[in-house]
């Protein structure tokens, strides 16, 4: 990947809708060039789909919470957080929890709902979310960053 890859897809990070006619401008290529890198990029995997980023709380989903589980039953743990409409992002850690388990919910109440239903799958600690930050935009890792 070299620095024109990079910077395609820095802006395509900042803004997926981009013409391919605007990105072409701004990394000073002809569009039929960006489009032959774009779909490079596709095929390689490097990028690997298009969303749609949705307000949370415009989608009544206004409480956010970060709930690490130490479970007793990880494959239905697992089972649970992927079939439950709450749950929007879960991962399984190695150390002294085995789960950490993203969650958007209605209110305190639903929240509480979700804890209980998942208490027979391992013992949760519940961290509701103030605030957050999200990176935008990734640069491929580079062994130059720290040299």
């Amino acid at each position: 990947m070299d620095q024109i890859d990079t910077e395609i897809l820095m802006q395509l990070q900042r803004n997926a809708k981009i013409s391919m006619k605007e990105l072409a401008a701004k990394v000073h290529l002809s569009s039929p060039a960006v489009i032959e890198r774009v779909k490079k990029l596709e095929e390689q995997g490097t990028i690997e789909g298009y969303n749609a980023k949705v307000n949370l709380k415009k989608m009544n989903r206004s409480i956010q919470a970060i709930i690490l589980f130490k479970s007793i039953d990880c494959k239905s743990l697992s089972n649970f957080c992927h079939a439950h409409p709450d749950v929007l992002e879960c991962y399984r850690v190695a150390g002294e929890i085995s789960y950490i388990v993203k969650i958007a919910t209605y209110s305190v109440k639903t929240l509480e709902r979700f804890i209980d239903e998942a208490m027979p799958f391992g013992t949760p600690s519940t961290n509701i979310v103030l605030s957050s930050a999200k990176k935008a935009v990734i640069a491929p890792f580079s062994e130059e960053n720290f040299e």
